[in-house]
């Protein structure tokens, strides 16, 4: 079971079918019972926010080793290979931040569409762009890691509240003790798993985002293989927390996250209020153009190369997918905004998510199949 949850159509199908029955059951007869659910206190959180401050952790986790092997071993290592998913990420938030703020006026939910959801966009690259060079991939990866990574500096600066600095300094010293142990090549589960844990919560304390410390901790683990040693502690890391990532962290947060009112006043909304358009526009029209346009211009000024084998037009239909926001939208939605104005919010970020899932797999299909005819 684990192997198919660490494919990227696995995992962005179970994301799918956790946001459909987050949508039916907050808009059905049983929706007291799941407002319920997501506002019960187990310890001194509610599931709401344990899924968005714990369970996102570990998805955040598994983004981190995975920028830190693409930036050390993997394609990010190359200085010019690097450039263009970093500028196209770059743009493809600046962009969108940039339109939602113009559009919305408000302080706050340009942040929403500054995101690519990594799992859902690799899942649709994957079911549709198999006649694509594998360097599409690639790119649209390391542009999403990248991207995750600009989300989680915008979480820090934009969304944390006033700093505790004793649970800051502990934090920061759990952080030298973790690397001090990858340093010394330790591997024993009982000294991390207690000190991941407790920076977690030192993090949380701190008034940070707890889903920093989960970067955090990725990007401090090592990634090359020392002699004799079959893989790296962020390689195999890696394959046993991605099931976990994939198959329960992100589709739970999901299910809490996506169970938004859709009827009619949820959709003449999203049509006639300023956020919800600023959303979609961000999304939608912003990621294409920011990321497009940023690696146009990294290509032109000779700073970065053209991925091997794709076109302006392959890399046009990757650019789609990446407004795909989804998972870390709805976060920044909940983040930045409250009450009626966030689930109006995150309809926008569920539609203009869906809609460049769909017009990104027409584009994809479509260069597929010229590569196909043009290998034939």
């Amino acid at each position: 079971m684990t192997r198919y949850l660490r494919t990227e159509t696995v995992g962005g199908l179970i994301l799918l079918v956790a946001t459909a029955i987050a949508l039916l059951w907050a808009n059905s007869p049983l929706a007291d019972s799941y407002h319920a659910l997501r506002e019960f206190q187990l310890g001194p959180l509610t599931m709401d926010a344990w899924a968005k401050d714990g369970l996102l952790a570990l998805f955040f986790y598994v983004a981190g080793l995975e920028l830190k092997r693409e930036l050390v071993v993997g394609e990010l290592a190359d200085r010019r290979a690097a450039v263009l998913p970093v500028a196209a990420a770059l743009g493809g938030m600046i962009v969108p931040a940039l339109l939602a703020l113009a559009i919305s006026g408000d302080d706050k939910a340009w942040a929403i569409p500054v995101a690519t959801d990594i799992a859902f966009a690799l899942a649709v690259l994957a079911i549709t762009g198999s006649g694509l060079p594998a360097t599409a991939r690639i790119f649209l990866l390391s542009l999403a890691v990248v991207d995750d990574l600009g989300a989680i500096v915008v979480i820090a600066v934009a969304f944390s509240t006033t700093f505790n600095l004793l649970a800051l300094g502990a934090a920061i010293a759990l952080l030298a003790g973790y690397w001090f142990l990858q340093h010394r090549r330790v591997r024993s589960p009982w000294l991390y798993v207690p000190i991941a844990v407790a920076t977690w919560f030192a993090v949380h304390e701190a008034g940070v985002h707890a889903t920093i410390a989960g970067v955090a901790l990725g990007l401090l683990t090592r990634v090359k293989a020392d002699p004799g040693e079959a893989e790296s502690p962020a390689v195999r890391l890696e394959h046993r927390l991605q099931p976990w990532s994939a198959g329960l962290a992100v589709p739970v947060f999901a299910l809490f996250a996506a169970g938004v009112p859709i009827g009619a006043d949820a959709f003449h909304a999203i049509v006639t209020d300023a956020i919800p358009i600023a959303v979609v526009v961000g999304l939608l029209v912003g990621k294409l153009v920011g990321v497009l346009g940023a690696s146009a211009l990294a290509v032109t000024t000779g700073l970065a190369a053209k991925p091997r084998g794709l076109g302006w037009r392959d890399m046009a239909a990757v650019a789609m997918l990446g407004g795909v926001g989804f998972t870390v939208s709805l976060l920044m939605a909940e983040l930045a905004l409250t009450g009626e104005a966030a689930d109006q919010a995150k309809a926008a970020v569920l539609l203009a998510s869906a809609a460049a899932s769909l017009l990104g797999a027409a584009l994809v299909l479509r260069r597929s199949r010229v590569h196909r005819t043009a290998n034939l």
